[in-house]
């Protein structure tokens, strides 16, 4: 039978052998080949372009059981009432200050506009087709 010490020890000597063979190469293995980046809502946005910044990758490491685990995604990805209104403002904020870019397809525009209604849906924020279309001329 396969004791937690055993366990331990061979994933203490699976990440050395993970580390031996590049730096990275656990992160690779846990988090894949690319950044995971997420949209950083407390910056404000000019050109309706969201800016993102890398997620961190030490937050769950620290979770000894699957119960931390879960609490502690639970209480980064859970939103609060606060939150929801802080992704509503900078969503309307995005709206009001929208502007077509030089050299920019009006299809491009049409469907960056639409991208941002969209997500003033999704928080219950309803623009009239008046109101969009005035945004797009």
């Amino acid at each position: 039978m396969f004791s937690t010490e055993n366990f331990d020890d061979w994933k203490i000597r699976m990440q050395a052998n993970l580390d031996v063979q590049d730096d990275d190469m656990r992160y690779v293995i846990t988090d894949g080949p690319m950044k995971i980046l997420k949209e950083n809502t407390a910056v404000s946005i000019t050109d309706g372009a969201p800016y993102r910044i890398e997620k961190p990758r030490d937050k769950i490491k620290m979770c000894k059981t699957g119960k931390e685990i879960w609490e502690k995604l639970i209480q980064m990805y859970e939103e609060n009432e606060q939150t929801k209104e802080n992704k509503l403002s900078v969503a309307v904020q995005k709206f009001d200050n929208i502007k077509m870019k030089a050299g920019e397809f009006m299809h491009d525009y049409d469907e960056r506009i639409s991208c941002i209604v969209n997500e003033l849906n999704a928080f219950g924020k309803v623009y009239s087709n008046k109101e969009v279309a005035l945004k797009v001329i």
